[in-house]
């Protein structure tokens, strides 16, 4: 039975939308970035709140790099940051291509055409919303963890969130407390912008798995006449078949570089943050914030790489896909 009303892939991801809006990632509409209060509001988020707080940070690296201990403290956080910097960059250079690709899914090629196939791809969309809520949870509280663990270990010394170095005496009263706010500002800012994009990036590797359980349906219902002549069904299933294959190609060409940035810094950071488990007790706030921190870097590489192989599985093991295209040329 044929559904009349149109489904909205688009539904899964406005949290997601609406999260990278907040912090300057994601122009209204179908629009790139223009010459308005947004784009103003988005040069002051990503350059001077989250573009500020690493550069103070690298620039701490040059006092301290004599120091080894001091040295691991600052660089595998500092590095995290800098690569969600370069993400950014990435991310807002093709932000056209990934509105195409969102606006593409909402046309009538990747339509469900019954209600027994939004029922199949239901399941994919529902695992990546848990898949988004246990990771949101995980960065949140390291974050909050993050923000508070100064406060509670010695209010009198005054430590910031993160190791930093800057051009004035930052503890002294009015100071810190403004840069302390500033540096928390920027690392849930950071942090926002950081699970956003990673999850968006699942997502449109989710979109891919449910696509191709929609054309698995088709092919098995090839004998339906509700849908045309067998002929036809065919015909249509090919053509969606290649137009999966051109999303998931377009979809890589967005996220290849992010991933691999991802990839190479996850492992740099993984190592020092078990460096830094070394030198502070782990049931210490200071450890508990490291062992919640690497946890989030692990869900991070997790979810690339279970969604990854999803599409992979999906896309490149039924031989009937290349079989279809192959009859279609000839």
């Amino acid at each position: 039975m044929c559904t009349n009303k149109k489904f909205d892939w688009t539904r899964t991801i406005k949290t997601n939308i609406l999260l990278l809006r907040l912090v300057g990632l994601w122009p209204s509409g179908n629009e790139n970035f223009a010459v308005n209060f947004y784009t103003v509001y988005a040069f002051i988020s990503v350059i001077v709140i989250m573009g500020g707080n690493n550069f103070f940070q690298i620039m701490n690296i040059f006092f301290v790099y004599t120091d080894l201990e001091a040295l691991a403290s600052t660089i595998f956080i500092t590095i995290t940051n800098v690569q969600a910097s370069v993400k950014m960059y990435f991310f807002i250079r093709n932000i056209g291509l990934v509105k195409k690709l969102i606006q593409l899914l909402n046309g009538p090629i990747f339509q469900p055409k019954s209600k027994q196939q939004i029922n199949i791809v239901k399941p994919t969309l529902k695992l990546w919303k848990t898949v988004y809520v246990c990771f949101v949870a995980i960065v949140a509280v390291t974050t909050f963890i993050w923000s508070i663990v100064p406060l509670l270990n010695d209010f009198q010394s005054r430590q910031l969130p993160l190791a930093a170095w800057y051009p004035y005496n930052h503890t002294v009263s009015i100071f810190y407390e403004l840069t302390y706010m500033y540096q928390t500002i920027g690392l849930w800012y950071l942090a926002v912008a950081n699970v956003d994009m990673d999850t968006l990036i699942v997502a449109l590797m989710m979109y891919v798995v449910a696509q191709c359980d929609i054309l698995c349906s088709d092919l098995k219902n090839l004998t339906n006449k509700k849908f045309g002549s067998v002929n036809k069904q065919i015909t249509d299933c090919v053509k969606h078949h290649k137009e999966i294959l051109s999303f998931a190609r377009d979809s890589n060409k967005f996220f290849e570089m992010i991933i691999l940035g991802q990839f190479f810094t996850s492992t740099i950071v993984l190592a020092s943050t078990m460096f830094q488990l070394t030198l502070v007790n782990p049931l210490s706030s200071e450890g508990l914030v490291r062992i919640m921190y690497a946890s989030g870097v692990i869900t991070q590489i997790f979810i690339y790489c279970w969604f990854g192989n999803e599409v992979e599985a999906k896309v490149r093991y039924p031989n009937i896909f290349f079989s279809l295209t192959r009859a279609c040329k000839n």
